[in-house]
């Protein structure tokens, strides 16, 4: 101690940061049951929400093929599109239902989420043969003047226990696989500039949204931030971190995020070894 009295903490300002469902649900006019309607349907009616909750009472765990062919039936009256021969799993969950699409062909595993919250017509749109894993979370959300989409090409795969999240645009081309335990947002960038103010409380801004081209195929555990772009046919080994955007026909690993190699070039080298991923 040097005798010099500790300077008090400069005081906490609240910066009005708060997204469109933060600010909806701290509204004290909003009663509770407009409040669920909003957060879950994404309308104000009431005659909507009776037949939403009594599709998802009947039919949302009802397991076999009975659960699926009923799905198949009553959810296409509560999506904006579905297709031919849609597979919907049990214990699937969605929000603001007719923002989604599904294309030809979509098979949606068990207990995975479609959260289409936002203001945009379509929030998530999901092209034809396209396969969500178990468990895993397509999430919209809106942040000022920003809504999240999602817009998957035909032939996309999602393994198991993904997150991707969206406050801005969200663009998976065709025959994009990505592998289990993978978590990539759209947004999501806090503000830390100012030290009197919560970072949950300050500005938040984007970087131009997630774009994953053709072909790519990133491995397990691999984090994906705003404002990447995945070049198409390029490789993310497992575990990465990928915060810059990486060139088509690449590989790529670490954290963060390196070339590792060209595959063209290991084409023409086909004794080059390719690392694991």
């Amino acid at each position: 101690m040097n005798g010099t009295a500790a300077q008090p903490a400069p005081p906490r300002q609240e910066v009005d940061a708060d997204s469109e469902l933060r600010a909806m649900l701290k509204d004290e006019k909003t009663g509770a049951l407009t409040k669920y309607m909003l957060l879950v349907l994404g309308r104000k009616s009431l005659l909507q929400l009776a037949w939403f909750e009594l599709v998802m009472l009947l039919t949302q765990n009802l397991p076999g093929a009975l659960g699926i062919l009923l799905r198949r039936k009553l959810w296409r009256t509560l999506l904006a599109h579905t297709g031919r021969n849609v597979v919907i799993g049990r214990g699937v969950t969605v929000r603001h239902p007719h923002r989604i699409r599904l294309g030809d062909n979509v098979v949606i595993d068990d207990y995975a989420v479609l959260d289409a919250k936002g203001t945009q017509e379509v929030a998530i749109d999901i092209g034809a043969d396209t396969v969500i894993g178990r468990n895993t979370v397509l999430s919209c959300k809106s942040m000022g003047s920003n809504s999240g989409r999602f817009v998957l090409a035909e032939r996309v795969n999602i393994s198991c226990n993904c997150t991707l999240i969206s406050e801005t645009e969200f663009k998976i081309g065709t025959k994009v696989l990505i592998a289990g335990h993978c978590y990539l947002i759209a947004g999501g960038n806090h503000g830390t500039d100012r030290t009197d103010a919560p970072i949950l409380d300050q500005p938040m801004f984007e970087k131009g949204g997630v774009t994953i081209e053709d072909h790519a195929w990133l491995g397990a555990n691999v984090t994906v931030l705003d404002g990447v772009t995945i070049g198409r046919d390029s490789v993310i080994a497992a575990g990465a971190v990928v915060t810059q955007t990486v060139p088509a026909f690449t590989i790529a690993g670490g954290v963060p995020a390196k070339v590792l190699k060209d595959r063209k070039s290991a084409e023409q080298n086909p004794g080059t070894a390719v690392p694991g991923h």
